[in-house]
């Protein structure tokens, strides 16, 4: 192919709207608001260019200015997609079941919301059952999904969660202290690195997580595995990587 077709073939980018879209990301990150020097540092922008964006933003009502923060707004409700809450569980449902079938391990949806770790839905495969949902919200510093929202939670919002779930050990192997949690930035985490246990939720299972940002939200789409087939668990998070998409982002704007 010539130099000159692959030109006309590419997509023609605006780096203005490029950079704009980069800003409203930054803030959707920030439920309480953020000034514009933490929103120009989050998306590698000059300040002066910040401000210029921001301004035509907060003109079009993407995003609210108050006291020197900005936060979205009403027209961002706009773009999310309504949709009944039966539908958008049917279509969960579904989209873990796939995943089940695909990767022959016990496949998870969890969601970070109203403070808490929530187990929104899971699908077991044969030879991989589900583990036990009972104490998943106290647990998420044992689980794999559980550790991949501390790990995406602001500083505050994690103290705040383990301080009213504190790292009680469910295994020898459960992690005890907060200093030994991963941690992830919200910026660009889409299909980011694994992050996984072994034992540390239950003996005998291990399982990987990987991270879904969408707005203000946050969760994970996670496997487990029995320990005997734990040699699995590389290559499978590495398929949840390369499945995860639009439709788990999509769904996720459900709850």
């Amino acid at each position: 192919m010539s130099s000159t077709v692959a030109a006309s073939a590419a997509p023609t980018l605006i780096a203005s709207a490029q950079r704009a879209l980069r800003l409203l990301e930054a803030a959707a990150r920030y439920p309480k608001g953020a000034t514009a020097k933490q929103l120009a540092r989050d998306t590698d922008l000059a300040l002066g260019t910040a401000y210029h964006l921001l301004r035509t933003l907060v003109h079009d009502r993407y995003l609210e200015r108050f006291s020197g923060h900005y936060r979205t707004g009403p027209a961002v409700a706009g773009l999310v997609r309504e949709e009944c809450p039966a539908t958008g569980r049917a279509r969960l449902r579904t989209l873990l079941t796939t995943l089940a079938d695909e990767l022959s391990a016990a496949v998870y949806f969890t969601w970070y919301r109203d403070g808490e770790v929530e187990l929104v839905d899971a699908v077991e495969a044969p030879g991989a059952p589900m583990v036990d949902p009972r104490r998943y919200r106290a647990g998420a510093h044992a689980h794999s999904a559980g550790k991949t929202l501390l790990a995406l939670m602001s500083a505050d919002e994690r103290r705040d969660h383990l301080a009213r779930h504190p790292m009680i050990p469910f295994t020898r192997h459960t992690l005890r202290d907060p200093a030994d949690l991963p941690l992830l930035p919200r910026q660009g985490t889409r299909r980011g690195t694994p992050i996984t246990q072994f034992q540390e939720y239950s003996l005998g299972t291990a399982g990987a997580a990987v991270p879904i940002v969408a707005g203000n939200g946050i969760g994970a789409v996670s496997v487990s595995l029995p320990m005997a087939q734990a040699h699995r668990l590389a290559g499978i998070a590495s398929q949840l990587c390369d499945r995860l998409g639009d439709d788990f982002t999509s769904a996720a704007f459900g709850f």
